[in-house]
C-alpha cells in the first residue's frame, strides 16, 4: 500500500492506495508546525486505527508539502512508522512536466501534483484549480507544458478578511447563498463572496481561453472550497476531489 501525504497550510491531507490505485481512505488533520516527529506519527497512527487498516502493511510513502518549517518533523514521523523515508515531490522528482516558469523551484508541490493527474485524465490544453488556504490556478498546454498560472486569496482567507476589517460584519462559514441577493447581513457577505468568487474564475477561464484560439480547454478544480462555488460557475467546470491524491500516486509510480 502506498501512504499519500498533502500538508496544505490549513489543513494535511492523508490518503492509502491499495496496489490497484484504488483510495482507501482520505482523511484530514489540522496542520500544525509546532508539532514534534512523536505527534505526528501518534495522529497517523489513530487514523490508521479509525479507518482499521494496519501501517505495518504500507509498502511507500510520498510527502507533498507547502509548508518547509513543518517537513523535516514529517519526514522524520514517516521514517520512523513505516521504517522507511517518503518520496518528497520537490526538485529531482521525476513528474514529466515541462515546467516553464522562470524558476522552476518556485512552482508548489501542490499545484505540480494537480498538473500530473490532470494530464492523466485530460487532453490539453487544461485549466487546474486548487481552492483551499489561496486558490491556485495552473495552466497546462500541449506536450505537458506546464505555462504557469495565478495565485489568488483563498474563499476562506477573503471572509476573514472582510469581518476582522470591518468592524459591524460578522464571522460567517461558507455555505451556499440563499439567493443571489441578499437580505440580512450574513445572506449578502455569503452571495457576495460565493458569486463573487464564481464570477471572477469566469472571468479568468474566459481570458485564458483567449490565449488557446480555436482549442477546447479543459478545467478541473479540486480543493476543499471548490464544491461550494464550482457549481455557481457558468463555465462548465470538472469537480475532482482526488485530483491531488491521483497525482501524488502517479508521481511515486513514475520514480518507483
Amino acid at each position: 500500500m502506498l501512504l499519500a501525504i498533502d500538508v496544505g497550510n490549513s489543513n494535511t491531507s492523508v490518503g492509502l492506495f491499495d496496489r490497484g490505485k484504488n483510495l482507501q481512505f482520505l482523511a484530514s488533520l489540522d496542520t500544525d508546525s509546532r508539532k514534534t516527529a512523536d505527534q505526528i506519527s501518534v495522529d497517523l497512527m489513530n487514523l490508521f486505527t479509525l479507518y482499521h487498516f494496519d501501517y505495518t502493511k504500507v509498502s511507500g510513502a510520498i510527502l507533498c508539502s507547502v509548508v518547509p518549517p513543518l517537513n523535516f518533523m514529517m519526514e522524520k514521523a514517516l521514517a520512523r512508522l513505516l521504517g522507511r523515508p517518503p518520496m518528497v515531490v520537490g526538485p529531482g522528482v521525476r513528474t514529466g512536466l515541462n515546467i516553464r516558469l522562470t524558476v522552476q523551484t518556485q512552482v508548489g508541490a501542490d499545484i505540480v501534483a494537480d498538473a500530473v493527474a490532470a494530464l492523466e485524465k485530460f487532453s490539453p490544453p487544461i485549466i487546474t484549480i486548487d481552492m483551499g488556504t489561496a486558490t491556485t490556478i495552473g495552466v497546462i498546454s500541449q506536450g505537458r507544458n506546464y505555462e504557469g498560472g495565478l495565485l489568488l486569496p483563498g474563499v476562506n482567507v477573503s471572509l476573514e478578511a472582510l469581518s476582522r476589517r470591518a468592524a459591524q460584519l460578522p464571522d460567517i462559514s461558507l455555505q451556499h447563498p440563499k439567493s443571489l441577493i441578499g437580505k440580512t447581513t450574513e445572506d449578502c457577505m455569503r452571495s457576495g463572496i460565493v458569486y463573487g468568487t464564481a464570477g471572477m474564475l469566469d472571468g479568468i477561464i474566459d481570458r485564458i481561453r483567449e490565449e488557446f484560439p480555436g482549442q477546447e480547454v479543459s478545467v478541473v478544480a479540486t480543493g476543499g472550497n471548490a464544491p461550494v462555488i464550482v457549481r455557481y460557475c457558468r463555465n462548465p467546470i470538472v469537480y475532482d476531489k482526488f485530483l491531488l491524491m491521483d497525482g501524488l500516486w502517479t508521481i511515486y509510480q513514475k520514480n518507483r
